[in-house]
């Protein structure tokens, strides 16, 4: 881009800290300061199969993994789904504030690169929305991410692996039993799906696991031998620190 247009597009549209929705100044490529000051990924010790944070050193699985049969082989994300990360996701989510893919993929990779490494996924496989939800908002928030991702791992994002064909209820207004009945039969093959050796599903907010294990039961019905995720924030969760080089 033209050093001008870059200027007037900065005056124009100017870049937000993820964190406090702040205006970056040209320094500030991810955080804004004190945002980078007061940054803290997800605890340990953490749950083996989800990275849940735990409340006692002796536990291997969250009481939700301990229960379920879950379709993914493993997945974490870097931030608790509270506070300024619960805002901040919601804003992705539904505010449109898509730049702040930039900075949940470099935290992404900062808490979790070697674990994706030894994943070594061929794929990224983001989580769809229905055809109705995402006319009315306009994007699909982890197809941004899963993009965001792409570009700096170098692993592709297919976006038409798995489509939504059930416009189903918020998950958030149920509970964990109702959000795997509502999700019945509502994931299908894409035009783009393949039967993947390792696959690596995205979405923003891990709560009980559901949306991730039924597009994992797509992609293993149709071939995929082991599938992993990453999301951006995990419910409940704590906090510990661990600094992101902005």
């Amino acid at each position: 881009m033209h050093p001008f247009i870059q200027i007037m597009t900065e005056l124009l549209y100017p870049r937000r800290c993820p964190l406090c929705d702040g205006i970056l100044g040209r320094a500030e490529p991810l955080l804004c300061r004190d945002c980078g000051r007061k940054l803290r990924f997800a605890k340990e010790p953490r749950c083996f199969r989800c990275g849940r944070p735990l409340e006692r050193e002796e536990q291997e699985y969250c009481g939700n993994c301990a229960r379920i049969r879950h379709r993914f082989e493993e997945g974490f994300a870097p931030f608790p789904y509270e506070g300024v990360y619960k805002e901040s996701v919601l804003r992705f989510k539904y505010g449109g504030r898509q730049e702040y893919a930039g900075f949940y993929s470099a935290a992404i990779l900062r808490f979790g690169a070697e674990k994706i490494r030894g994943w070594d996924p061929q794929v990224l496989v983001p989580v769809p929305l229905h055809r109705e939800r995402l006319l009315k908002r306009g994007y699909n928030q982890a197809q941004v991410l899963a993009d965001s991702l792409a570009e700096k791992t170098g692993i592709p994002a297919v976006s038409g692996a798995v489509i939504r064909r059930k416009n189903t209820a918020a998950q958030k207004l149920l509970g964990s039993r109702e959000r795997r009945k509502n999700l019945d039969q509502a994931f299908a093959p894409g035009k783009d799906i393949r039967a993947w050796k390792r696959a690596l599903i995205v979405d923003d907010i891990f709560t009980t696991g559901s949306t991730v294990d039924a597009v994992a039961k797509v992609l293993k019905d149709w071939g995929t031998e082991r599938v992993f995720f990453v999301c951006v924030c995990v419910t409940p969760g704590g906090i510990s620190q661990l600094p992101l080089h902005t």
